[in-house]
């Protein structure tokens, strides 16, 4: 495939939201069909990988990620042997696949939870979740204060097969999410065979999805006030290391190693973090960190800095990531006066300079392709689309929102289908004859379409399409050094005080990033590629970026 065996040290990775990529059937929601026929603007795009998050049977509850059977293909994306087709498909264009797991819950429609329900107290098939009795009168209330990251308790109680209010069992996220129990012997043995399943169809990784949450405490304590680390009763328990590393072993076995491991992992602490990267763990892990930052060059310098040194002292590479299904889009992020990523703060009606967002966007997006590891683009990025906020409450499907009471707007607003043509009744997210897309697209959605900015020099497309090309292509940017340059009394390069970033990558390639407020010279060298144009003198304007080989 023309990759390295340790091609995820450097891979360029685009993740694919399946319902929102491209329609094939018309139906009005993205399959499998339609990614197929998109494959070969992924390949011209320039990266290496597809994620796709989660394509298998689900009741919707949460986008995908209530699984019903790991074995299959949810039918309103397509069937496994349409999956299979997309593998090899992809394989021929020198793309490999990512799958994804969800191993800390289940659907409801899960044959296990209906199993467990029938079962009753006590019985086994209960113990592959956490079902508790009750506290106070009647067990009325539930076993502990902990709460769902959805919003409200993370507890529901169930009615037994006498018609008896019963149990409650654990759900961290929606009800119909249900918390698996990993200290059950067949819980483990069901997802090893899972992850062979895929392997054995040809994927070349598996990325985890809420990897830190997957063992709790068997007390079920509640939450501290201020859990240090490793002190949370269900993130990041000391014992999930035995899970992956028992994971790293059948990947290893199935794939001759050269399949690699992902983990969503949500870690303010960046020493807890790389524990899941020691070479007998995960290959690589979500790196947050840089993302949640504000535009500011302080903060930016300081993230990449401590993330590198990290990584470095277990031999991973870092991952670099400005935006996901899960996170306000990036144009939108950097538009506003509070430019950090925070889930807790993200509200509707917050006002907004697109414009200045997309001039950041544009740079960020060079600041991290030129970074040492691998980069995720999230779909529509290259795009340069922003969120979607302006939909209608009943035609929002997060259920974030429900369980808020629309006090949160949830995620739809980065989940919107992508435009592909300037024109068409969904702008060629399907056929114009097609039923309407599952999330509707905002008037002028067509302007930030694919054919609208192919071939147009300033368009965020191809920025992408050159940067991504530049980064396979250019030797400097494939090792692991960075270096930063330091002001020498005459220039502001790399005094993240002045607002410039600079570093350098090999001995002649240096990236500039300009978060001030004034434009700055260039040193002598040749411009391989810059965010936005230049000033009259050939200066690096505010909120701009240049990748530059030196003369």
């Amino acid at each position: 495939m023309g990759q390295p065996v340790d091609w995820w040290r450097h891979a360029a990775i685009y993740q694919v939201y399946p319902r929102s990529f491209a329609d094939g059937d018309g139906d009005g929601v993205g399959d499998l069909a339609g990614v197929r026929a998109r494959l070969p603007y992924l390949a011209a795009l320039g990266v290496d990988a597809i994620w796709f998050t989660p394509w298998y049977p689900s009741d919707g509850a949460d986008g995908g990620y209530d699984v019903a059977d790991y074995r299959s293909i949810d039918p309103v994306l397509g069937t496994l042997a349409e999956a299979e087709a997309l593998i090899r498909d992809a394989g021929a264009l020198g793309l490999r696949t990512i799958v994804d797991i969800v191993p800390n819950h289940i659907a409801a429609s899960h044959p296990w939870f209906a199993e467990a329900l029938a079962a009753g107290p006590g019985s086994s098939a209960r113990d592959r979740f956490f079902f508790r009795p009750g506290r106070g009168v009647g067990g009325q209330d539930p076993p502990n204060g902990w709460q769902s990251a959805f919003g409200g308790p993370a507890w529901r109680r169930v009615t037994e097969q006498d018609g008896s209010p019963g149990e409650w069992y654990l759900h961290l996220f929606a009800p119909e999410q249900v918390d698996l129990n990993w200290r059950n012997p067949q819980v483990r043995t069901e997802f090893e065979d899972v992850l062979r399943f895929w392997l054995r169809r040809g994927v070349s990784g598996i990325r985890i999805d809420s990897a830190t949450m997957i063992i709790k405490d068997p007390d079920l304590p509640e939450v501290p006030e201020r859990p240090g680390p490793g002190n949370h009763p269900y993130v990041d328990q000391d014992e999930v290391h035995d899970v992956y590393r028992q994971w790293r072993t059948v990947v290893d076995e199935e794939s001759g190693g050269t399949a690699a491991l992902v983990g969503e992992v949500w870690l303010a602490d960046l020493d807890r973090l790389t524990a899941y990267l020691r070479p007998d763990e995960l290959h690589t892990a979500f790196n947050f960190d840089l993302m949640a930052q504000p535009w500011h060059a302080d903060a930016l310098h300081a993230s990449i800095t401590r993330t590198l040194e990290a990584h470095r002292r277990v031999g991973a590479p870092a991952t670099w990531v400005l935006s996901n299904h899960d996170v306000t889009r990036t144009v939108t992020r950097f538009g506003r006066a509070d430019t950090a990523f925070d889930p807790a703060g993200r509200r509707p009606g917050v006002p907004t300079d697109l414009a200045l967002g997309c001039r950041r966007a544009a740079a960020a997006a060079l600041l991290v392709a030129a970074l040492p590891g691998s980069l995720y683009v999230y779909q529509g990025d290259e795009l340069g689309l922003p969120e979607v906020e302006d939909i209608d409450a009943e035609q929002r499907r997060d259920p974030i929102f429900a369980q808020t009471d629309g006090t949160d707007p949830g995620r739809d607003g980065c989940r919107v289908p992508l435009p592909w043509t300037a024109s068409g009744t969904s702008h060629g997210f399907g056929p114009d004859d097609g039923a309407a897309p599952w999330l509707p697209q905002p008037a002028g959605w067509g302007t930030f379409a694919v054919d609208a900015q192919t071939g147009h020099p300033a368009s965020m497309l191809t920025l992408y399409r050159t940067m991504l090309s530049l980064r396979r292509a250019l030797p400097e940017l494939a090792g692991q050094d960075l270096r930063w340059v330091h002001g020498d009394g005459r220039s502001p390069l790399a005094d993240p005080a002045s607002g410039l970033l600079a570093f350098t990558r090999g001995d002649r390639f240096v990236c500039l990033v300009n978060l001030g407020p004034d434009p700055v010279p260039l040193p002598g060298a040749e411009v391989l590629l810059v965010s936005g144009p230049l000033t009259a003198r050939s200066h690096l304007p505010s909120d701009t970026a240049a990748w530059v080989r030196l003369a």
